[in-house]
């Protein structure tokens, strides 16, 4: 019950600061332009001082095919689950605009904004193989999930190249130099140490507040109305990890690497199907209800799902 109860409190923590973005945004204390700058703070600041942070404290020349090992077993992951995603999608919809925002909502979970805040709060020390791990999930969204499934099909899409770019973002960037920092020991000026680490430790309040701010211009009552988006829902937050639990009930794999698959798949919904589609004058309603509806329920599905991955880790 021990990591039942961290995450319950640790979700409820996220939860408030998803309350406070939601109430500062509704009460228009926080103007609507003002969520573009936090996005960009934390995409361009804070999560690359993190990443910068995190691999130049922990990454050595004995982790290299270590951390291989993480990356394979997320290609992986993500290998099975885009399919799979497809399957369900094309069997609950026949209109093809909300397949592809249910294929993106079930293939991609928010391992990102709330994925790394519950990683960094609960499981500091597994941060930088969990952000490994999530490499390919990464280059998935890049080439195929926001081009091919939430852009429009016509003067809005990148192509695979272009879609491959944009891994040279700064995330990636502070991923490497402090990948190039960790394997060749250079020492880090204490100053810039401390604003690695002041820095990074902002990028979970503000994921959080965010995810608020965005929910804010959610229609709630027909968010509520949608019955779609509990389906769905239930999907992502407990039918999915419940199979993954099933998989590593079969096949033995290393708590840690066990862990980072289990954070990755039980996260709500992501954003992503919300923020994009808006942005080119799309129907984001049932991807906003996926998202609202997703958030509410993870606050209790992730302990009760890392609940059961703590006994079935403990019985093998």
């Amino acid at each position: 019950m021990g990591l039942f109860t961290s995450t319950l409190s640790q979700m409820a923590f996220l939860l408030l600061l998803i309350f406070i973005g939601f109430f500062l945004t509704k009460r228009r204390i926080i103007p609507a332009e003002g969520a573009n700058l936090l996005s960009k703070l934390e995409n361009n600041v804070f999560i690359p001082a993190l990443a910068l942070g995190t691999f130049s404290q922990n990454f050595s020349a004995d982790q290299i095919g270590y951390a291989g090992q993480y990356f394979l077993c997320g290609l992986l992951v993500i290998s099975i689950a885009a399919p799979l995603a497809v399957l369900i999608s094309r069997s609950l919809t026949k209109d093809r605009y909300l397949r592809n925002i249910y294929t993106y909502g079930l293939a991609f979970a928010n391992f990102g904004f709330m994925g790394n805040a519950v990683v960094a709060a609960l499981f500091p020390d597994l941060f930088m193989e969990y952000m490994v791990f999530s490499l390919p999930l990464w280059i998935f969204i890049y080439v195929w999930g926001a081009p091919y499934l939430l852009m429009p099909p016509k003067g809005g899409r990148s192509s695979f190249l272009s879609g491959l770019s944009n891994l040279l973002n700064p995330m990636f960037i502070g991923m490497i130099l402090g990948a190039v920092l960790g394997l060749t020991g250079l020492p880090i000026p204490s100053f810039l140490s401390s604003a690695f680490t002041t820095l990074g430790n902002c990028m979970s309040p503000m994921a959080m507040l965010l995810t608020g701010i965005t929910i804010a211009s959610i229609d709630l009552k027909a968010a509520a109305k949608n019955g779609m988006v509990y389906i769905l829902s239930i999907i992502r937050l407990v039918i999915i990890p419940l199979i993954a639990l099933g998989i590593l009930a079969l096949v033995p794999v290393s708590y840690e690497l066990a862990l980072c698959m289990i954070c990755a798949l039980a996260m709500p919904l992501g954003l992503n199907s919300v923020v994009i589609p808006s942005a080119y004058g799309l129907d984001t309603s049932a991807a906003a209800g996926m998202a609202l509806v997703s958030h509410v329920l993870s606050c209790i599905s992730i302990p009760v799902i890392f609940m059961l991955f703590d006994m079935l880790m403990k019985a093998g």
